[in-house]
């Protein structure tokens, strides 16, 4: 099954868990089963349906906005990771 390595802020919304098992063909059904598992989760990385502006998936070394998206399909072994874009002043 697909996984979703969980970044340090976001790890209070999952029991404090690093990585967390997930199932979906696309990365768009493995996000909704996140947060299907974490509903805290969901004002955190979507607004709507889409995915926040400041919120970045890697399906290992590639930003999935330049794949397909939600819809890049995953296979068993697919690893997820959520940056969340850092600003500051």
């Amino acid at each position: 099954m697909p996984s979703i390595k969980i970044p340090t802020p976001l790890r209070p919304f999952t029991g404090e868990k690093n990585e967390i098992t997930v199932s979906g063909a696309t990365i768009g059904e493995a996000l909704n089963d996140l947060v299907t598992q974490y509903p805290e989760l969901r004002a955190h990385l979507f607004n709507g349906d889409q995915l926040r502006s400041f919120v970045n998936v890697y399906l290992g070394d590639e930003d999935i906005r330049f794949l397909n998206g939600l819809d890049t399909d995953l296979d068993a072994s697919s690893q997820l990771r959520i940056i969340p874009s850092i600003a500051g002043g």
